[in-house]
């Protein structure tokens, strides 16, 4: 697969969108538990030449409530599970900071994002994922999510898993957001597109 023109991005939070939420965070691999559907819609978007990328937050580790050889742990059950049904998660980009450290790479900030782009060498604003000219899609269950990848130039994609619903409930959505109820939904609507 080329690069630029040819590159078909997707980029997916981690907890609410891949695996079920926590308000009091995922802080193991005993913790972290799929949503039904979402690993073999990853699996779909990589039939159909998709990279993945996610980008989270996990300011559980400026907060001590794990370490980094735990958060890598997480990730290594999340991507053995996702092989298992025959997906792959290309990349995990994450911001460990704590919302008062003011970081580039927090979410809503969109540093995590111009950072996807320059790794994968992809314009955010314009992706060949879809015959429109909309941008990569980026799916999350909070506002911070869509928030940063609109501003980086991506189409957000709102789940209802996670606190997508509080999320809706609330409103305040960057403009164009289409709302769907659980990754797999998206994957659909992405593929007849």
């Amino acid at each position: 697969m080329g690069q630029n023109q040819t590159t078909k991005l997707i980029i997916l939070d981690r907890d609410g969108v891949i695996n079920q939420d926590s308000d009091a965070f995922i802080k193991s691999p005993a913790e972290w538990i799929p949503i039904k559907g979402s690993l073999e819609a990853i699996a779909r978007l990589n039939q159909a030449d998709y990279r993945v990328v996610v980008a989270t937050n996990q300011s559980g580790i400026a907060r001590r409530f794990f370490d980094i050889q735990t958060l890598n742990a997480i990730h290594q059950k999340m991507h053995t599970a996702a092989q298992l049904v025959g997906a792959e998660i290309d990349a995990v980009f994450f911001c460990p900071h704590a919302a008062d450290d003011h970081c580039d790479c927090r979410k809503p900030k969109p540093g995590m994002f111009h950072d996807i782009a320059k790794r994968f060498d992809v314009n955010l604003r314009a992706s060949s994922a879809t015959n429109s000219a909309i941008g990569v899609p980026v799916v999350g269950d909070s506002l911070r999510d869509l928030q940063a990848g609109f501003v980086a130039g991506c189409t957000p994609f709102l789940v209802l898993t996670g606190k997508g619903e509080k999320t809706l409930e609330k409103g305040g959505l960057p403009p164009g957001t289409k709302v769907f109820a659980d990754l797999a939904a998206v994957v659909d609507f992405l593929l007849k597109n």
